[in-house]
């Protein structure tokens, strides 16, 4: 099996973030078309093409810029959430570093869609490289009229803006990121009201992921009806994977959706690394349920397939786990992040993200009890399912509470009451 390289068709050449090489492979082409477009016509066409946020949600892109109302006194803005941090996740960044020029272009013709002349473009602050290179795509674009007044004549002014952020994961959450940008704490809104009506400075905003804004420019230059046919009926498009973990070959995999998830792991990537038996994957970051081994066989990496096996796709994150690897001692590291990186809003994800890690750290330790597992599963099912403004409690038990379920016996091993027992009936037959 081949990647099906649309977004990264030139990702690796060492002259991907200069102006004049993307514009010689047909780069602001889209952008050019949706200049002289209408911006329902634009949005029409996004919808058309099935296209869906590559952020996590997976929330149809045409359908959520559709949102934004149209004669309002209120300016609107656009933003992009460059804020990539979830683990295992690294797509985004590579797109940053050497595609600059792509993102730019989608967000202008985002920004056309939606009728906002002021964007922003928020990049975790960690991020260096990354920084460097999109403040000199940014500028590039400037000296050559693709962002500012009247671009290229068309009479529609965007001016853009690069803000790094703090390095905090929950300003991944489109509203805490908003938060951020306006420089308050960065803790997530209670929605509605929804960022389409009240956003930024409490006016209309889309926020969208990079890869997304990226995959615009495509749509708009070869069409909808181009891109609707790649992928599954549901799934269109491509999808970026970021694979690390047991296999011979990690990196940015650009794949077409519905491909089988072995195949990735197998054609893609080699295989897995020493020749280890598969144990299971984690499909989609640290936030989703994890897949057995048995399970991938029939798992394909699409939306519906994913949802269909009770995980997600979620950023993209693909974390391949060979035989041999401690899950007790990987759920607590999950847990242990999402401790550190939850906001403290909410009491069940302050309070229940702490008291997992705890638990698990005592599990770990083999100082747990089965009653300290089954505690950790009782405040799972206070965690989740809307107890909280923002999704990371959930993320937290989707990290925690599926793998525990499915390996139970690895966690059960580690307890100090049934240690005790066992050790109590070895005794007893005298041996």
């Amino acid at each position: 099996m081949a990647e099906m390289k649309i977004l990264t068709k030139f990702i690796d050449d060492p002259r991907s973030n200069e102006l004049e090489f993307y514009e010689s492979v047909h780069g602001y082409d889209g952008m050019k078309k949706a200049l002289g477009l209408a911006p329902d016509e634009i949005i029409e066409i996004v919808k058309k093409s099935g296209l869906r946020g590559r952020g996590g949600a997976g929330f149809p892109t045409g359908l959520k810029w559709s949102f934004i109302p149209k004669d309002i006194p209120k300016p609107k803005y656009l933003i992009c959430n460059a804020d990539e941090g979830e683990p295992g996740t690294f797509k985004d960044r590579k797109l940053i570093e050497n595609l600059p020029h792509q993102i730019i272009e989608g967000m202008v013709i985002g920004a056309k869609a939606i009728g906002a002349n002021k964007g922003f473009f928020y990049i975790r602050g960690e991020f260096n490289k990354g920084i460097d290179s999109m403040q000199k795509a940014i500028d590039e674009a400037y000296a050559k009229g693709y962002l500012g007044k009247n671009i290229l004549g068309s009479g529609f002014d965007f001016d853009l803006v690069l803000y790094a952020g703090a390095g905090a994961y929950i300003c991944g959450e489109e509203t805490a990121l908003i938060n951020s940008l306006e420089g308050r704490r960065g803790h997530p809104r209670l929605k509605p009201p929804f960022p389409a009506v009240s956003g930024l400075y409490r006016c209309p905003t889309v926020v969208n992921n990079v890869e997304t804004f990226s995959t615009v420019p495509h749509i708009l230059d070869k069409g909808a009806d181009w891109y609707s046919k790649i992928g599954t009926e549901k799934s269109p498009g491509t999808r970026l994977f970021s694979v690390s973990g047991h296999v011979k070959r990690p990196g940015v995999y650009e794949i077409e959706l519905g491909t089988p998830l072995l195949e990735l792991i197998n054609d893609l990537c080699g295989g897995m690394l020493d020749d280890m038996p598969l144990k299971a994957v984690i499909p989609g970051g640290s936030s989703v349920p994890i897949l057995t081994a048995e399970e991938c066989k029939t798992a394909n990496m699409d939306f519906e397939s994913m949802a269909a096996h009770k995980t997600m796709l979620g950023s993209g994150a693909v974390i391949v786990i060979g035989e041999g690897t401690d899950l007790v001692e990987t759920t607590y590291r999950f847990a242990r992040f999402y401790a550190h990186e939850s906001c403290g809003q909410c009491t069940p994800c302050r309070e229940g993200t702490h008291w997992v890690r705890d638990l698990l750290y005592k599990i770990r330790e083999g100082e747990g009890t089965s009653a300290d597992l089954d505690l950790i599963l009782s405040l799972a099912r206070n965690m989740e399912g809307g107890t909280t403004i923002c999704p990371l409690s959930d993320a937290c038990v989707g990290a925690v509470r599926p793998t525990i379920l499915k390996f139970k016996h690895e966690f059960e091993a580690r307890l100090k009451d049934k240690a005790d027992k066992e050790e109590e009936v070895s005794a007893g037959t005298g041996a």
